[in-house]
């Protein structure tokens, strides 16, 4: 172990990997706690093989179409790398939305956890421009029209709409230097901040821990500590107790 102890007296990283791994959790989490994992682990799954695509792919309007169809029939297992590519980013999304999902019907989000809820939020709109910009890359005919209207739509935003759409496109129309564009936020700008965002949010995942589920004795989170006392009723504009903790709060309540 003495390289570990070497890099642990250096840098204080196996700690911390310890930190992050082994940690107590409410005793009463099930299943459903692993959809945000299992949603990390369709990110690196498309990082890996984005990687892997990205050393035979040509981001211009004659070869882009080529390389994927050697990517897909030539090279070897290159049909399952873009496969799971493909189809893992159906699988992030649909994983991202499950989680969010899970957190709202758990009242995870609430105090003190606003921002983590923030952050997921982004992670969900950055995941989506990322699948965005993605499906213009092959520069097929199901790629090309639908990024138009993808576009186009944006266009249509108040204010920001116009700007946008010609940001976008790079120009008047799709062409070449739309292509270039597309590329290089999904490869460089997007993921940078997707990878940015998620340790934001694992970060406030192992400070604030893990919420019980509704249903469990303890209260989940924390209490509010208030100087003075609060003019607003408890309830939706307050954090309240639940479970056996409510009622040890109550006046008379058992103890």
């Amino acid at each position: 172990m003495y390289p570990l102890d070497w890099l642990e007296e250096r840098s204080g990283l196996v700690g911390g990997v310890k930190h992050f791994l082994f940690r107590n959790v409410p005793a009463d989490i099930n299943w459903m706690q692993t959809l945000g994992s299992a949603a990390l682990t369709a990110f690196i799954v498309q990082a890996i093989t984005g990687v892997i695509l990205a050393m035979y792919y040509h981001p211009t309007p004659t070869d882009a179409y080529p390389s994927i169809v050697n990517i897909t029939d030539h090279l070897t297992m290159g049909w399952l790398v873009r496969g799971m590519h493909k189809w893992g980013a159906s699988v992030f999304i649909i994983l991202m939305f499950l989680h969010m999902g899970r957190v709202f019907l758990f009242g995870a989000y609430k105090y003190p956890r606003e921002l983590n809820w923030i952050v997921g939020v982004l992670i969900l709109v950055t995941g989506m421009m990322e699948g965005f910009t993605g499906y213009l890359l092959p520069w097929d005919q199901t790629a090309y029209w639908a990024s138009v209207v993808g576009i186009n739509l944006n266009g249509t935003a108040p204010f920001l709409g116009p700007w946008l759409a010609q940001f976008l496109r790079s120009g008047q129309e799709i062409g070449a230097d739309t292509l270039t564009r597309f590329y290089s936020l999904h490869m460089l700008v997007l993921p940078g901040g997707i990878i940015a965002l998620i340790g934001l949010h694992l970060y406030l995942v192992v400070r604030l821990g893990v919420t019980s589920p509704p249903w469990s004795p303890e209260a989940a989170g924390q209490e509010r500590v208030d100087e003075e006392p609060h003019p607003l009723r408890p309830g939706l504009t307050r954090p309240v107790p639940h479970g056996i903790a409510a009622a040890q709060a109550e006046p008379g309540g058992s103890e």
